[in-house]
Protein backbone atom coordinates (compact mmCIF):
# COMPACT_ATOMS: atom_id res chain seq x y z
CA UNK A 1 0.00 0.00 0.00
CA UNK A 2 1.76 3.40 -0.92
CA UNK A 3 2.34 5.95 1.77
CA UNK A 4 0.73 9.50 2.43
CA UNK A 5 3.59 10.63 1.37
CA UNK A 6 3.83 8.69 -1.89
CA UNK A 7 0.04 9.21 -2.59
CA UNK A 8 0.31 13.13 -2.14
CA UNK A 9 3.23 12.94 -4.57
CA UNK A 10 1.16 11.03 -7.24
CA UNK A 11 -1.98 13.42 -7.02
CA UNK A 12 -0.11 16.43 -7.00
CA UNK A 13 1.52 15.38 -10.33
CA UNK A 14 -1.63 14.56 -11.62
CA UNK A 15 -3.49 17.68 -11.06
CA UNK A 16 -0.28 19.60 -12.41
CA UNK A 17 -0.37 17.73 -15.48
CA UNK A 18 -4.06 18.46 -15.60
CA UNK A 19 -3.82 21.99 -15.40
CA UNK A 20 -0.97 22.46 -17.14
CA UNK A 21 -2.28 21.15 -19.91
CA UNK A 22 -6.21 23.22 -19.50
CA UNK A 23 -4.53 26.39 -19.04
CA UNK A 24 -0.65 26.19 -19.48
CA UNK A 25 2.14 26.33 -17.55
CA UNK A 26 2.72 29.58 -16.97
CA UNK A 27 -0.69 30.39 -15.76
CA UNK A 28 -0.98 27.89 -13.35
CA UNK A 29 -0.44 28.83 -9.59
CA UNK A 30 1.10 26.21 -7.17
CA UNK A 31 -2.19 27.23 -5.22
CA UNK A 32 -4.37 25.96 -7.85
CA UNK A 33 -2.56 22.51 -8.28
CA UNK A 34 -2.64 22.23 -4.45
CA UNK A 35 -6.40 22.92 -4.14
CA UNK A 36 -7.29 20.28 -6.99
CA UNK A 37 -5.09 17.79 -5.40
CA UNK A 38 -6.92 18.56 -1.81
CA UNK A 39 -3.91 18.88 -0.29
CA UNK A 40 -1.90 22.00 1.47
CA UNK A 41 0.14 24.14 -0.38
CA UNK A 42 2.90 23.08 2.20
CA UNK A 43 2.70 19.67 1.64
CA UNK A 44 3.47 20.40 -2.50
CA UNK A 45 6.81 23.04 -1.50
CA UNK A 46 7.83 19.87 0.93
CA UNK A 47 7.95 17.68 -2.23
CA UNK A 48 9.07 19.71 -5.29
CA UNK A 49 10.14 23.13 -3.85
CA UNK A 50 8.89 25.19 -6.21
CA UNK A 51 6.24 25.01 -9.38
CA UNK A 52 9.45 24.27 -11.27
CA UNK A 53 10.69 21.64 -9.06
CA UNK A 54 6.76 19.64 -9.96
CA UNK A 55 7.14 20.68 -13.68
CA UNK A 56 10.66 18.69 -13.75
CA UNK A 57 8.59 15.94 -11.51
CA UNK A 58 6.02 16.19 -14.15
CA UNK A 59 8.36 15.47 -17.46
CA UNK A 60 10.03 12.68 -15.34
CA UNK A 61 7.54 10.92 -13.82
CA UNK A 62 4.08 11.32 -15.85
CA UNK A 63 2.96 8.55 -17.54
CA UNK A 64 3.08 9.93 -21.07
CA UNK A 65 6.88 10.24 -20.96
CA UNK A 66 7.58 6.89 -18.64
CA UNK A 67 5.91 4.97 -21.77
CA UNK A 68 8.15 6.03 -24.10
CA UNK A 69 10.65 3.39 -24.49
CA UNK A 70 8.91 1.03 -22.24
CA UNK A 71 6.29 -0.45 -24.38
CA UNK A 72 8.79 -1.86 -26.63
CA UNK A 73 10.72 -3.73 -24.01
CA UNK A 74 7.58 -4.77 -21.81
CA UNK A 75 4.52 -5.84 -24.70
CA UNK A 76 6.33 -6.44 -27.81
CA UNK A 77 8.16 -9.92 -28.38
CA UNK A 78 11.14 -10.68 -29.92
CA UNK A 79 11.14 -8.96 -33.62
CA UNK A 80 11.20 -10.99 -36.54
CA UNK A 81 10.33 -8.44 -38.91
CA UNK A 82 12.78 -5.12 -38.15
CA UNK A 83 10.08 -2.63 -40.20
CA UNK A 84 6.81 -4.27 -38.23
CA UNK A 85 8.38 -3.91 -35.07
CA UNK A 86 9.17 -0.13 -35.24
CA UNK A 87 6.26 0.24 -36.60
CA UNK A 88 4.51 -1.18 -33.65
CA UNK A 89 6.63 0.74 -31.30
CA UNK A 90 6.29 3.83 -33.17
CA UNK A 91 2.20 4.05 -33.03
CA UNK A 92 2.83 3.12 -29.76
CA UNK A 93 4.86 5.95 -28.72
CA UNK A 94 2.71 8.59 -30.66
CA UNK A 95 -0.70 7.04 -28.74
CA UNK A 96 1.16 7.65 -25.48
CA UNK A 97 1.91 11.18 -26.87
CA UNK A 98 -1.26 11.97 -27.72
CA UNK A 99 -3.03 10.23 -24.24
CA UNK A 100 -2.22 14.09 -23.14
CA UNK A 101 -2.02 16.46 -26.04
CA UNK A 102 -3.02 19.49 -24.26
CA UNK A 103 0.28 18.72 -21.81
CA UNK A 104 2.42 18.53 -24.95
CA UNK A 105 1.63 21.56 -26.29
CA UNK A 106 2.08 23.33 -23.37
CA UNK A 107 5.39 21.72 -22.97
CA UNK A 108 6.25 22.92 -26.09
CA UNK A 109 4.68 26.40 -26.57
CA UNK A 110 6.48 27.39 -23.09
CA UNK A 111 9.88 25.51 -22.99
CA UNK A 112 11.55 28.81 -23.67
CA UNK A 113 10.81 30.07 -20.15
CA UNK A 114 11.78 26.95 -18.47
CA UNK A 115 14.72 26.70 -16.08
CA UNK A 116 18.38 25.22 -17.17
CA UNK A 117 16.86 22.14 -14.74
CA UNK A 118 13.37 21.60 -16.47
CA UNK A 119 15.24 21.50 -19.90
CA UNK A 120 17.98 19.18 -18.73
CA UNK A 121 15.20 16.82 -17.37
CA UNK A 122 12.85 16.82 -20.21
CA UNK A 123 16.41 15.27 -21.87
CA UNK A 124 17.10 12.98 -19.79
CA UNK A 125 13.40 11.26 -20.34
CA UNK A 126 14.05 11.22 -23.98
CA UNK A 127 17.85 9.98 -22.87
CA UNK A 128 16.50 6.80 -20.86
CA UNK A 129 13.55 6.27 -23.81
CA UNK A 130 16.59 6.04 -26.12
CA UNK A 131 18.75 3.71 -24.24
CA UNK A 132 15.84 1.51 -23.80
CA UNK A 133 15.12 1.21 -27.49
CA UNK A 134 18.66 0.99 -28.06
CA UNK A 135 18.94 -2.16 -26.12
CA UNK A 136 16.15 -3.92 -27.46
CA UNK A 137 17.13 -2.98 -31.17
CA UNK A 138 20.64 -4.50 -30.67
CA UNK A 139 19.27 -7.47 -29.10
CA UNK A 140 17.21 -8.16 -31.76
CA UNK A 141 18.91 -7.11 -35.10
CA UNK A 142 21.98 -8.84 -33.80
CA UNK A 143 24.60 -10.04 -36.38
CA UNK A 144 23.10 -6.80 -38.93
CA UNK A 145 24.72 -4.14 -36.82
CA UNK A 146 28.01 -4.78 -38.62
CA UNK A 147 26.04 -3.41 -41.58
CA UNK A 148 24.14 -0.58 -39.88
CA UNK A 149 24.79 2.95 -41.17
CA UNK A 150 24.93 4.84 -37.79
CA UNK A 151 25.43 3.75 -34.18
CA UNK A 152 22.02 1.99 -33.10
CA UNK A 153 21.83 4.81 -30.05
CA UNK A 154 21.85 7.76 -33.30
CA UNK A 155 19.62 6.16 -35.32
CA UNK A 156 17.24 5.52 -32.18
CA UNK A 157 17.69 9.12 -31.94
CA UNK A 158 16.76 10.15 -34.89
CA UNK A 159 13.09 7.77 -35.05
CA UNK A 160 12.31 9.65 -31.41
CA UNK A 161 13.53 13.47 -32.79
CA UNK A 162 11.13 12.02 -35.69
CA UNK A 163 8.18 10.87 -33.74
CA UNK A 164 8.28 13.70 -31.34
CA UNK A 165 8.55 16.33 -34.16
CA UNK A 166 5.19 14.23 -35.82
CA UNK A 167 2.69 14.21 -32.65
CA UNK A 168 4.45 18.38 -32.16
CA UNK A 169 2.84 19.00 -35.70
CA UNK A 170 -0.44 17.01 -35.21
CA UNK A 171 -1.29 19.01 -31.94
CA UNK A 172 -0.49 22.33 -32.69
CA UNK A 173 -1.47 22.73 -36.53
CA UNK A 174 -4.40 21.72 -38.43
CA UNK A 175 -4.22 21.47 -42.29
CA UNK A 176 -0.45 21.37 -42.97
CA UNK A 177 -1.07 18.59 -45.82
CA UNK A 178 2.71 17.12 -45.05
CA UNK A 179 1.23 13.55 -44.82
CA UNK A 180 -1.93 11.98 -45.78
CA UNK A 181 -2.82 10.71 -42.56
CA UNK A 182 -0.98 8.63 -39.60
CA UNK A 183 -0.20 4.98 -41.17
CA UNK A 184 1.52 7.38 -44.28
CA UNK A 185 3.81 9.15 -42.11
CA UNK A 186 4.51 5.63 -40.30
CA UNK A 187 4.96 4.05 -44.20
CA UNK A 188 7.60 6.72 -44.64
CA UNK A 189 9.61 6.79 -41.30
CA UNK A 190 9.64 2.53 -41.41
CA UNK A 191 11.22 2.52 -44.83
CA UNK A 192 13.58 5.61 -44.43
CA UNK A 193 14.68 3.39 -41.25
CA UNK A 194 14.93 0.39 -42.58
CA UNK A 195 15.76 1.20 -46.30
CA UNK A 196 18.15 4.07 -45.38
CA UNK A 197 19.63 2.91 -41.81
CA UNK A 198 20.13 -0.96 -42.52
CA UNK A 199 22.07 -1.67 -45.43
CA UNK A 200 22.03 -4.97 -47.23
CA UNK A 201 20.31 -6.75 -44.32
CA UNK A 202 17.42 -9.87 -44.43
CA UNK A 203 15.22 -7.28 -42.89
CA UNK A 204 12.24 -6.25 -45.17
CA UNK A 205 9.18 -4.60 -45.37
CA UNK A 206 6.06 -6.34 -46.33
CA UNK A 207 6.20 -5.13 -49.67
CA UNK A 208 7.59 -1.95 -51.23
CA UNK A 209 7.83 0.02 -54.80
CA UNK A 210 11.31 0.68 -55.19
CA UNK A 211 10.49 4.00 -56.69
CA UNK A 212 10.47 5.89 -53.73
CA UNK A 213 10.38 3.56 -51.05
CA UNK A 214 6.86 3.55 -49.75
CA UNK A 215 5.40 0.30 -47.96
CA UNK A 216 2.90 -1.45 -49.73
CA UNK A 217 0.36 -2.93 -48.10
CA UNK A 218 -0.30 -6.68 -49.86
CA UNK A 219 -4.75 -7.47 -50.73
CA UNK A 220 -6.61 -10.50 -49.27
CA UNK A 221 -8.19 -12.82 -51.04
CA UNK A 222 -12.15 -12.50 -51.40
CA UNK A 223 -12.94 -15.57 -49.52
CA UNK A 224 -11.01 -13.86 -46.21
CA UNK A 225 -12.59 -10.97 -46.64
CA UNK A 226 -16.36 -12.41 -46.38
CA UNK A 227 -14.97 -14.62 -43.36
CA UNK A 228 -13.83 -11.47 -41.61
CA UNK A 229 -16.86 -9.68 -42.73
CA UNK A 230 -18.90 -12.46 -40.99
CA UNK A 231 -16.83 -12.74 -37.95
CA UNK A 232 -17.63 -8.97 -37.73
CA UNK A 233 -21.25 -9.11 -38.08
CA UNK A 234 -21.32 -12.05 -35.19
CA UNK A 235 -19.31 -9.22 -32.60
CA UNK A 236 -21.61 -6.90 -33.06
CA UNK A 237 -23.74 -4.34 -35.61
CA UNK A 238 -21.08 -1.54 -34.87
CA UNK A 239 -18.04 -3.75 -35.33
CA UNK A 240 -19.66 -5.28 -38.78
CA UNK A 241 -20.14 -1.63 -39.99
CA UNK A 242 -16.80 -0.55 -38.94
CA UNK A 243 -15.54 -3.31 -40.81
CA UNK A 244 -17.55 -3.13 -44.08
CA UNK A 245 -16.79 0.81 -44.27
CA UNK A 246 -12.96 -0.36 -44.28
CA UNK A 247 -13.83 -2.68 -47.03
CA UNK A 248 -16.24 -0.49 -49.42
CA UNK A 249 -14.35 2.55 -49.08
CA UNK A 250 -10.57 1.92 -49.10
CA UNK A 251 -10.34 4.75 -46.08
CA UNK A 252 -7.50 5.12 -43.66
CA UNK A 253 -7.27 4.49 -40.05
CA UNK A 254 -7.67 8.06 -39.27
CA UNK A 255 -10.21 9.11 -41.63
CA UNK A 256 -12.37 6.51 -40.62
CA UNK A 257 -12.01 8.25 -36.65
CA UNK A 258 -12.53 11.53 -38.50
CA UNK A 259 -15.99 10.80 -39.57
CA UNK A 260 -19.43 11.59 -37.78
CA UNK A 261 -22.64 11.29 -38.71
CA UNK A 262 -23.44 14.22 -40.60
CA UNK A 263 -20.83 13.01 -42.94
CA UNK A 264 -22.54 10.08 -44.06
CA UNK A 265 -25.04 10.25 -47.08
CA UNK A 266 -27.81 7.88 -48.03
CA UNK A 267 -29.85 7.97 -50.90
CA UNK A 268 -32.40 4.75 -52.70
CA UNK A 269 -29.45 5.76 -55.83
CA UNK A 270 -26.09 5.97 -53.22
CA UNK A 271 -24.29 6.05 -50.43
CA UNK A 272 -21.57 8.67 -49.83
CA UNK A 273 -19.04 9.66 -46.88
CA UNK A 274 -17.91 13.00 -47.12
CA UNK A 275 -13.70 13.06 -45.94
CA UNK A 276 -12.37 15.59 -43.70
CA UNK A 277 -9.33 14.65 -42.65
CA UNK A 278 -6.62 15.00 -45.24
CA UNK A 279 -7.63 15.13 -48.66
CA UNK A 280 -11.35 16.68 -48.62
CA UNK A 281 -13.34 14.60 -50.61
CA UNK A 282 -16.45 12.37 -51.16
CA UNK A 283 -15.98 8.51 -51.41
CA UNK A 284 -18.86 5.93 -52.34
CA UNK A 285 -19.73 3.46 -50.05
CA UNK A 286 -19.90 0.02 -52.46
CA UNK A 287 -23.10 -2.22 -51.98
CA UNK A 288 -20.20 -4.91 -53.51
CA UNK A 289 -17.27 -5.99 -52.35
CA UNK A 290 -15.38 -9.10 -53.73
CA UNK A 291 -18.39 -10.65 -55.88
CA UNK A 292 -20.75 -9.75 -52.68
CA UNK A 293 -23.50 -7.82 -52.44
CA UNK A 294 -24.11 -6.64 -48.67
CA UNK A 295 -27.24 -5.27 -48.60
CA UNK A 296 -28.06 -1.92 -50.56
CA UNK A 297 -27.74 1.58 -50.53
CA UNK A 298 -30.21 2.35 -48.14
CA UNK A 299 -30.08 -1.34 -45.96
CA UNK A 300 -26.79 -2.70 -45.43
CA UNK A 301 -24.53 -2.86 -42.09
CA UNK A 302 -23.53 1.01 -41.79
CA UNK A 303 -27.31 2.41 -41.66
CA UNK A 304 -28.09 -0.60 -39.67
CA UNK A 305 -26.06 0.70 -36.90
CA UNK A 306 -26.82 3.96 -37.63
CA UNK A 307 -30.67 3.26 -37.20
CA UNK A 308 -29.83 1.39 -33.91
CA UNK A 309 -28.10 3.94 -31.81
CA UNK A 310 -30.17 5.68 -28.87
CA UNK A 311 -27.14 7.66 -28.02
CA UNK A 312 -26.40 11.62 -29.14
CA UNK A 313 -22.83 11.49 -29.62
CA UNK A 314 -21.71 13.17 -33.10
CA UNK A 315 -19.25 10.28 -34.41
CA UNK A 316 -19.88 7.43 -36.42
CA UNK A 317 -18.09 5.27 -34.35
CA UNK A 318 -18.47 5.35 -30.47
CA UNK A 319 -16.38 3.20 -27.87
CA UNK A 320 -18.48 1.53 -24.93
CA UNK A 321 -18.06 4.48 -22.60
CA UNK A 322 -20.04 6.60 -25.70
CA UNK A 323 -17.30 8.83 -26.71
CA UNK A 324 -15.91 9.28 -30.33
CA UNK A 325 -14.03 5.75 -31.05
CA UNK A 326 -9.88 5.90 -30.74
CA UNK A 327 -7.67 4.41 -32.51
CA UNK A 328 -7.11 1.74 -30.01
CA UNK A 329 -10.73 0.83 -29.79
CA UNK A 330 -10.55 0.55 -33.90
CA UNK A 331 -7.70 -2.15 -33.41
CA UNK A 332 -9.21 -4.00 -30.79
CA UNK A 333 -12.36 -4.19 -33.09
CA UNK A 334 -10.63 -5.02 -36.31
CA UNK A 335 -8.71 -8.19 -33.81
CA UNK A 336 -12.02 -9.49 -32.74
CA UNK A 337 -12.94 -9.67 -36.70
CA UNK A 338 -10.01 -11.25 -37.83
CA UNK A 339 -9.95 -13.58 -35.06
CA UNK A 340 -7.31 -16.27 -35.76
CA UNK A 341 -7.22 -15.99 -39.46
CA UNK A 342 -4.30 -15.47 -41.27
CA UNK A 343 -3.35 -13.88 -44.22
CA UNK A 344 -1.59 -15.35 -47.63
CA UNK A 345 1.72 -14.45 -45.97
CA UNK A 346 1.23 -16.24 -43.37
CA UNK A 347 0.95 -13.69 -41.17
CA UNK A 348 -2.63 -12.07 -39.33
CA UNK A 349 -4.38 -9.42 -41.76
CA UNK A 350 -3.85 -6.18 -40.60
CA UNK A 351 -6.36 -2.80 -41.37
CA UNK A 352 -3.96 -1.49 -44.22
CA UNK A 353 -4.98 -4.24 -46.19
CA UNK A 354 -8.16 -3.64 -46.16
CA UNK A 355 -7.65 -0.35 -47.99
CA UNK A 356 -4.82 -2.28 -50.43
CA UNK A 357 -7.47 -4.89 -51.08
CA UNK A 358 -9.94 -1.89 -51.81
CA UNK A 359 -8.03 -0.19 -53.96
CA UNK A 360 -6.79 -3.37 -56.14
CA UNK A 361 -10.47 -4.11 -56.56
CA UNK A 362 -12.01 -0.48 -57.38
CA UNK A 363 -8.37 -0.59 -60.56
CA UNK A 364 -10.05 -4.15 -61.32
CA UNK A 365 -13.50 -3.07 -61.69
CA UNK A 366 -12.46 -0.09 -64.19
CA UNK A 367 -11.53 2.77 -62.35
CA UNK A 368 -8.58 4.79 -63.86
CA UNK A 369 -6.32 5.97 -62.37
CA UNK A 370 -7.17 9.86 -62.21
CA UNK A 371 -10.38 8.40 -61.08
CA UNK A 372 -8.37 6.36 -58.10
CA UNK A 373 -6.35 9.02 -57.49
CA UNK A 374 -9.88 11.66 -57.19
CA UNK A 375 -11.35 9.00 -54.62
CA UNK A 376 -8.37 8.54 -52.56
CA UNK A 377 -5.88 11.66 -52.52
CA UNK A 378 -3.15 10.00 -53.29
CA UNK A 379 -0.52 10.83 -56.01
CA UNK A 380 0.03 8.48 -58.97
CA UNK A 381 2.65 6.79 -58.04
CA UNK A 382 1.51 5.66 -54.88
CA UNK A 383 -1.49 3.66 -56.59
CA UNK A 384 0.53 2.10 -59.52
CA UNK A 385 1.43 -1.12 -57.08
CA UNK A 386 -1.83 -1.72 -56.95
CA UNK A 387 -2.38 -0.88 -60.98
CA UNK A 388 0.30 -4.17 -61.10
CA UNK A 389 -1.33 -5.57 -58.43
CA UNK A 390 -4.79 -5.66 -60.55
CA UNK A 391 -3.08 -6.52 -64.14
CA UNK A 392 -1.53 -9.33 -62.03
CA UNK A 393 -4.78 -10.76 -60.95
CA UNK A 394 -6.53 -9.84 -64.20
CA UNK A 395 -4.10 -12.42 -65.94
CA UNK A 396 -4.27 -15.01 -63.66
CA UNK A 397 -8.24 -15.14 -63.78
CA UNK A 398 -7.54 -14.79 -67.88
CA UNK A 399 -5.21 -18.01 -67.11
CA UNK A 400 -7.50 -19.76 -65.49
CA UNK A 401 -10.36 -19.14 -67.89
CA UNK A 402 -8.36 -20.59 -70.66
CA UNK A 403 -7.89 -23.71 -68.64
CA UNK A 404 -11.36 -24.08 -67.88
CA UNK A 405 -12.18 -23.85 -71.01
CA UNK A 406 -9.49 -26.03 -72.13
CA UNK A 407 -10.56 -28.92 -69.91
CA UNK A 408 -14.36 -28.71 -70.98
Amino acid sequence: MPSSRNLNRQKIIQAAIELFGSQGVSETTTKQIAELAQVNEVTLFRQFGNKHGLLLAVIEDAEVFAQLGQSLTTELPPASNLAEMLRTYANTCLQALEQTPAVIRSLVGESGQYSPENRQGLGRSFDRANRRVAKYLKTNIGESQSELQLPIEQLTSLLHTLLFGYATIELTSEFHGLWRDRADFLDRVVALFVAGAVAGTTHQLTATNPADNLVIHLDLPASLVHQILQQAKKHSLQTYALVYVLFSTGLSVNEVLSLTRSHHLSSSDRQLLQITHGAARQVPVNQWILGKRYGSYLKNPLTQWLRSRKDVDPALFINPDGAALTEANLHQMWQQSIGETIAPTGTPSTIEQAQATWCVEMIMRGLSIEAMQTLTGWEASQLEPYIHRAQELTVLMQAFDVDRRSSG
